[in-house]
């Protein structure tokens, strides 16, 4: 690639990549997705009318839609989908989750881990990563499940925070 930016409807392959992050978590309610590609290839979740704008354009647009992550090649040199927390707005989510109370919900969101007494509810099996979310059932962020740690049970990996703090 020479430095253009391409934007394009997802493969096959890349829509896997995308069910798959999904089913950890849930149902995925969401089936049209693009690529932008540049350095990386951004995914970004657009409907059928925001898609025949797009193919109509003369110059190819840097975002589009909503971003919902990224594909990237892992340290094991294997592709995989990178959720950013608004891909779980197009998930219903159903297991590997966990439910803060509103002092918890708000340290959350400003980086801090969570102790295994903050927990409302969660509903884990096997996944390292859980979505986090308060008990409205809005989409705090996505955390690393630590069980063996009563005190960072779970770790903060990114929080709708984050934007903000940066």
């Amino acid at each position: 690639m020479n430095g253009e930016i391409i934007a394009r409807r997802a493969s096959s392959w890349e829509i896997d990549l995308i069910l798959k992050e999904a089913e950890k978590f849930g149902t995925l309610v969401h089936n049209f997705f693009a690529i932008v590609e540049g350095k990386y290839r951004d995914v970004y979740a657009v409907n059928n009318e925001v898609w025949k704008i797009i193919e109509d354009l003369t110059v190819r647009p840097f975002a589009l839609g909503t971003f919902v992550g990224m594909i990237k090649v892992d340290e094991n040199l294997v592709e995989k989908f990178y959720p950013a927390i608004e891909f779980f707005t197009f998930v219903d989510i159903e297991k590997n989750y966990a439910v803060l109370g509103p002092k918890a919900s708000f340290l959350f969101t400003t980086g801090k881990d969570v102790p295994k007494k903050a927990v409302r509810k969660l509903v884990w099996k096997g996944s390292k990563k859980i979505v986090v979310m308060n008990e409205l059932g809005d989409v705090l962020g996505i955390g690393r499940i630590n069980p063996s740690n009563e005190e960072k049970f779970i770790k903060n990996i990114t929080d709708v925070g984050a934007f903000l703090r940066k």
